[in-house]
């Protein structure tokens, strides 16, 4: 320890590091300590089998740990095992034949593990120098062998003089489980069963033909797909068995057996020496286990489990009650010499585990929240309401039960009500002076109970300004009148702004005047916080919804400005045209479509129809720009795939570099009736001819700002007399999530069915096709060769 001088503060973080040094030393004492007992026990067999002195018994296992290349710790844990097994009062009988030329049992011939196992195991048999139980043995495997082998449980059994196995420890597996499986019948359909009877390891990896071999554990039994059960020690004289379940379904390897047979070895002198019953009275006087006998209340008394370093790892139960077994074992099983986890896996993490850390360390109780637990009454279950407490009792802990009684269950409902609402309940006697709060209303106003509450009149000063006022008349008509309230004010707490509500009304006396008062006051802080959230959310929403509805009026009457509809059909080129444009009615933006249908200066007459991608005032505007662009270009002599290419670069280089358009461009030339046409990305024109509606087979073009270079060709065909042609946006036939081609073949459907030659057929298509909402614009133009007159 350092020095300090007299009057000097001592160094606080240097002390610290003297007590973790201490502590570090005290753990690898108590450890060493624990590793030289098993080495003396070692050397004493040697000593009594052999005759040879300390020194020579301690060279005899150094050599054959070194014949074997194991640790000294791992041969004194087989020396320890094999010995057991041998010994008269172990499970075998001993005979020349089992000891080898240094007088020591002799290890099974071609049995030592591989080299890459070697340091596991000798890892294990550090490990097993902290076991002190057969469930300690269980987890210590399930740990050491769910990295090597990939093991998720293991359980240990023991075979009892009437024949049947127990469960000694288990690993990986719940409480239900165990305590369906804790008594083994002797029965050879039970692979554990017929492992100890054979004393032959039992290798469990073809799960089909092993369930129809054996009664295979586990719920289901599909659980664990291989296992492997081995004998302790192995041969005829197995008294025990380890098995190992694995959840996935494949052989074990030469290398997972000789590792498991090595586990068996190693561990098999420290099973024989635990596997005796625990005595439920160990460690405890005569006095105190009858004293449990004879307690009328649940209640059980743990003993700490500590770590290597004195940490509390657990609580073993060295003596319970009847009752309290009634309470823990809802899985089965004697509790007594059990750990507390093994009933609550949850404990390191419920308020229960550090109350209980608390009264072991500082000696005051710790009293739990109250809990419903169902239990049967004369047969009937019933729901009751238990709380814990734990007290201190020397070096262990008095763990009971209190059973609330219906007046306490009535309380604590009233405080979960109070809780839950955030209110509670205030009372005032105008006579005597006397004020009673519920510790909720502490609570809300942030107020310390020790300080004790306020009078009614004391109220309103702790409201806010703009409150006081109001809720100081509130309470003066009930003083005064005897007039309730229900009054909302605010108050600023440590907490924050909150926003109350008090709640009051006014018992009368005989002559009519107020005499008491009760009421309650709550905290309605989120209530107004999702109020306000609400009312702001709502003016958002109408606000957006004026913004976006004064941008669809702009952009329809700039549409209308630009592509304007003729009233009525219209005749060119010898042609009958008719058009129809309907905006979507799903949401307030205005789309692309766009058409175009003139009589070129030559007599010709051009069809235009496209559809810009998107909405609103980006779409309108790229759609002004193609449709114009477009009648320019024709009417000064480009040539239609000539147009489109050029249309795909300036949409390339336009204001939205990201923007797309679909397009079909059509001439009409009435002296020999040929249509020539190219499309960019469009759905075909289609064709009623002779009561047969077809679709023109599309010339090759990509739609409209896809690429820099894109190929267009054009197509010609030649109408007759009589003939029909519609050109036509997606809008007319997308229904999403449906195939496009299910809408192409309901509108080839209707047109063949429906559309006539008198005036208004359009419409009556158009009502047959958009029956639901339309989520898209559309745009047709119905093109008409009018039929030839005779005479």
């Amino acid at each position: 320890m350092p020095q300090v001088e007299s009057g000097a503060a001592p160094d606080l973080a240097e002390l610290a590091r003297v007590v973790a040094r201490q502590r570090a030393e005290m753990d690898r004492l108590r450890e060493q300590t624990a590793t030289s007992g098993v080495v003396e026990r070692a050397k004493g067999v040697v000593m009594a089998l052999t005759g040879c002195s300390s020194d020579a018994a301690a060279e005899t296992l150094l050599q054959r740990a070194k014949a074997a290349r194991r640790s000294l710790l791992e041969e004194c844990w087989i020396t320890l095992g094999e010995v057991t097994a041998t010994s008269p009062g172990g499970t075998g009988p001993a005979t020349a034949e089992t000891y080898d030329r240094h007088g020591m049992p002799a290890s099974p011939a071609g049995d030592e593990p591989p080299d890459d196992v070697a340091e596991a195991l000798s890892r294990l048999g550090r490990a097993l120098v902290r076991v002190e139980t057969p469930q300690d043995l269980a987890d210590c495997l399930l740990e050491h062998l769910a990295a090597d082998l990939g093991a998720d449980a293991v359980m240990i059994y023991v075979r009892r003089p009437a024949g049947h196995l127990e469960l000694l420890g288990h690993a990986g597996i719940d409480e239900a489980l165990s305590a369906r499986w804790n008594q083994v019948p002797p029965f050879s359909g039970v692979a554990p069963v017929r492992t100890v009877e054979t004393g032959r390891a039992h290798w469990l990896e073809d799960f089909t033909e092993d369930s129809k071999r054996y009664a295979l554990i586990g719920e289901p039994s599909s659980r664990w797909r291989s296992r492997a059960w081995l004998p302790v020690p192995p041969g005829g004289n197995a008294e025990y068995c380890i098995g190992v379940l694995r959840e996935r379904e494949e052989p074990f390897t030469p290398r997972d057996r000789a590792h498991l047979r090595g586990v068996v070895r190693l561990c098999a002198g420290r099973l024989l020496a635990l596997a005796t019953p625990r005595d439920p009275a160990e460690g405890l006087t005569s006095a105190v286990t009858a004293l449990f006998e004879a307690l009328p209340v649940p209640a059980m008394l743990l003993t700490p489990v500590r770590g290597p370093a004195g940490e509390v790892e657990d609580l073993r139960i060295d003596a319970v009650t009847a009752q309290a077994a009634g309470l823990l074992c809802g899985t089965g099983g004697e509790p007594t010499g059990r750990r507390l986890r093994e009933y609550r896996d949850d404990l390191p993490d419920a308020s229960l585990w550090p109350g209980c850390l608390r009264a072991l360390a500082t000696g005051e109780p710790y009293d739990g929240k109250p809990f419903a637990h169902e239990e049967l009454v004369d047969g009937v279950p019933e729901l009751s309401t238990y709380s814990v407490r734990v007290t201190r009792l020397g070096d262990a802990l008095l763990f009971t039960w209190i059973r609330h009684a219906s007046s306490d269950r009535q309380e604590q409902r009233l405080a979960d009500l109070q809780r839950l609402g955030s209110l509670g309940w205030a009372h005032w006697n105008l006579t005597t002076s006397a004020v009673s709060w519920s510790s909720q209303v502490f609570t809300i106003l942030d107020r310390d109970p020790s300080l004790g509450p306020l009078p009614l009149e004391d109220l309103p000063p702790l409201a806010l300004n703009g409150d006081r006022a109001r809720l100081a008349r509130a309470v003066e008509r009930l003083l005064q009148q005897g007039e309730s309230f229900d009054a909302p004010f605010r108050v600023r707490t440590p907490r924050g702004l909150r926003h109350l509500r008090l709640v009051a009304e006014a018992v009368p006396g005989m002559d009519g005047s107020p005499v008491e008062v009760h009421g309650f006051v709550q905290d309605v802080s989120e209530r107004r916080r999702a109020e306000l959230a609400l009312v702001e959310s709502e003016r958002a929403i109408l606000t957006q919804h004026d913004v976006l509805q004064a941008e669809r009026s702009l952009v329809a009457h700039l549409q209308n400005a630009l592509l304007p509809l003729p009233g009525r059909p219209v005749g060119m080129s010898g042609l009958h045209v008719e058009v129809a444009y309907l905006p979507a009615q799903a949401g307030i933006s205005v789309g692309g479509d766009w058409f175009s249908a003139i009589e070129l200066p030559d007599g010709d007459a051009l069809f235009v129809i496209g559809d810009v991608a998107g909405h609103g005032v980006g779409a309108v505007a790229n759609m002004a720009q193609l449709r114009f662009t477009t009648k320019g270009m024709v009417i000064t002599g480009s040539s239609l795939t000539g147009a489109l290419a050029r249309l795909n670069t300036l949409l390339l280089h336009s204001r939205d570099s990201h923007g797309t358009a679909t397009m079909i461009l059509a001439r009409y030339q009435p002296a020999d009736r040929t249509l020539t046409w190219a499309q960019a990305g469009h759905t075909p024109p289609l064709l009623l001819r002779d009561g047969e509606a077809t679709y023109l087979p599309r010339p090759r073009g990509m739609l409209l700002g896809a690429t820099a270079a894109p190929p267009y060709e054009e197509a010609r065909f030649r109408l007759r007399p009589g003939d029909r042609l519609l050109l036509y946006t997606d809008g007319l036939v997308e229904r999403p999530p449906e195939n496009l081609d299910r809408g192409l073949d309901r509108l080839a459907r209707a047109v063949a069915s429906d559309l006539g030659d008198e005036p208004g057929s359009l419409g009556r298509l158009l009502d047959t096709m958009l029956q639901d909402e339309r989520r898209d614009d559309v745009c047709v133009l119905d093109i008409q060769v009018p039929h030839e007159r005779h005479g």
